[in-house]
């Protein structure tokens, strides 16, 4: 479970860092060191994305550069502050090539697949993102972009804003399953396929029909169609499409 949140550290000098300059960002008197903030945060990206958050400390950062982990409070007060960096660093990858084009439907499915494909390139930042993110440029960029997406539709700005809500919170969910499904993947070392076919025969042989006639008819249908007992990326894919037919009705009802 992760238990890292961001928030912890200090809130005046992680806003400092978030919104620093080329020009005014690690300068210090004396020789110039070959360590700055940038450097450190690619580093416990490193360590984030391929040892996951609960690896992460600013001694094993410090590891991955090679230096002494002393050096690091130098560049950045602690791990509280390192983890504001890192999530609003990796939001910095949404739409490089700027805002999603095309009416508003198409606008929200980019934005929608460009989070799923973010969170899972950084499993470890749908925790945080779902959390208190901190309000560095990269967040604010996502959410200005976010919001153009439904921007002049007739809605309401409170409605504007529930709405990049509920879009980021379902993309967040459906994620979440299938890093749940990849993890336990990983710790079974069977893949989701595999687990079906072997429990498939059994669960028909023991499963009382009679008792759970729906359960008995619904059930080895879709089993066998998806062949896993969840596929998070149908889950998605079928989801997204009725979340953007609500969102259609409402729009509809704006313009009335």
């Amino acid at each position: 479970m992760a238990t890292e949140f961001t928030g912890t550290g200090d809130p005046a000098r992680s806003m400092a860092l978030l919104w620093r300059t080329p020009q005014t960002s690690d300068r210090r008197p004396g020789p110039r060191s070959l360590l700055d903030v940038h450097r450190i945060v690619a580093a416990a990206l490193t360590v984030a994305d391929t040892e996951g958050l609960s690896a992460l400390s600013m001694r094993r950062v410090a590891a991955e550069l090679g230096v002494a982990a002393m050096t690091l409070y130098s560049h950045v007060p602690g791990k509280g502050e390192l983890v504001d960096l890192m999530l609003d660093t990796v939001l910095g990858e949404l739409y490089p090539d700027g805002p999603p084009a095309g009416n508003w439907r198409t606008r929200l499915e980019g934005v929608a697949r460009a989070n799923w494909d973010l969170f899972l390139r950084h499993p470890w930042a749908v925790h945080l993102a779902t959390g208190r993110p901190p309000l560095g440029p990269h967040l604010m960029r996502k959410y200005d972009v976010e919001l153009r997406a439904v921007d002049g539709l007739g809605l309401s700005d409170v409605q504007m804003d529930l709405l990049v809500t509920l879009l980021n919170g379902f993309v967040r969910g459906t994620v979440s399953g299938a890093q749940e499904r990849a993890t336990a993947e990983q710790v079974t070392g069977i893949t989701e396929n595999q687990w079906w076919t072997a429990m498939a025969p059994h669960a028909e042989r023991f499963f009382d029909a009679e008792r759970f006639p729906t359960a008995a008819r619904v059930g080895p249908v879709a089993g066998n169609r998806l062949q896993a007992a969840y596929a998070p990326e149908r889950s998605f894919e079928f989801g997204l499409e009725r979340l953007l037919d609500g969102i259609g009705v409402l729009i509809l009802s704006a313009s009335r």
